[in-house]
């Protein structure tokens, strides 16, 4: 069952899966948790196909509680988008108190990406070495005593895929940025860019750069007020987005729309470029429509139209 991010109800559907382990907070209390998956847009992929085996939490202080799944899950993460999510468990009893870590597990076998410029072609994506134990998410989330938290892993694959250049015996390799959000404390950001306008406003102005062909741009979002947008350069060291959307004409209208999901509650900057993100090298994108965007938990904010009017 496909979830969208503000309005779904938790599935009280068996999730089909064997739990073990152990750990607790030390006072023996329980809580329920949710974990769903989601993905931050990429663009040059036109299929990005995993499939899971199961999810284990670490508790603070306790053993592993590991969850394998009676079937594998597999989605097209490119499904979802735009604050539709898959779950991956749904109401499970877990030790209640503080966890410093997550792993993924993976099929590879399973598990495949198709580009945009070979469409119905295959290619292999497999885990690097250090990660076959499972992807891994480190950093302190709360499992609360007595409720349900509802949490969502956004698999950013536009920064998780990468080509091994012919060092590898796979096309592709698994390299996960994963971000882990609870539900209850995000929103997101929608808006409409007038990419029509813009695209022709480049095409006649010999001092602008051309908008990419076949391309209508991206969104980029960025955590904190006034932020300098860049691109997405996964070589660098310097923070970049927290992702790039790309906005797209859904309803055949000549509107041309976005949205950005899973976002925690707060301040965060927005800007549009047209022109396409090599995702490789710092070669300047010409970027519209930069603004200020506040991001309230549960409500999806509507971000000035772009470009921005005088």
């Amino acid at each position: 069952m496909k979830r969208s991010i503000r309005f779904f109800t938790v599935s009280a559907l068996a999730a089909g899966i064997a739990a073990c382990g152990g750990g607790s907070d030390g006072s023996g209390s329980t809580g329920t948790v949710s974990f769903d998956v989601t993905d931050a847009p990429a663009m040059e992929f036109s299929s990005v196909t995993v499939t899971f085996t199961g999810i284990s939490l670490k508790p603070q202080d306790g053993e592993w509680v590991e969850f394998s799944f009676d079937e594998p899950k597999t989605w097209d993460l490119l499904d979802l988008q735009g604050g539709v999510s898959e779950p991956l468990i749904t109401d499970e009893e877990v030790p209640a108190g503080p966890y410093s870590e997550l792993r993924l597990l993976v099929d590879t076998g399973g598990s495949y990406v198709e580009l945009e410029a070979e469409p119905g072609i295959e290619k292999s994506l497999a885990v690097p070495s250090g990660q076959q134990s499972g992807l891994k998410l480190k950093g302190e989330f709360l499992v609360a005593a007595d409720t349900t938290t509802d949490f969502t892993i956004d698999f950013d694959v536009k920064k998780s895929i990468v080509n091994p250049q012919g060092t590898s015996l796979a096309d592709y390799l698994l390299k996960p940025s994963l971000r882990l959000v609870n539900n209850l404390e995000v929103g997101s950001i929608s808006g409409e860019v007038d990419y029509v306008t813009l695209s022709q406003t480049r095409a006649n102005d010999a001092d602008l750069a051309d908008c990419a062909t076949g391309y209508e741009g991206a969104v980029y979002i960025y955590e904190g007020i006034n932020a300098t947008p860049t691109d997405i350069n996964v070589n660098s060291e310097e923070a970049g987005p927290l992702m790039a959307v790309p906005v797209a004409d859904d309803d055949y209208d000549g509107i041309y729309t976005y949205t950005a999901a899973f976002l925690t509650a707060g301040e965060y900057t927005i800007s549009y470029s047209c022109q396409l993100d090599d995702n490789e090298t710092d070669d300047g994108l010409d970027f519209e429509g930069t603004q200020n965007v506040t991001v309230v938990a549960n409500t999806n904010v509507e971000a000035d139209p772009i470009p921005l009017l005088p």
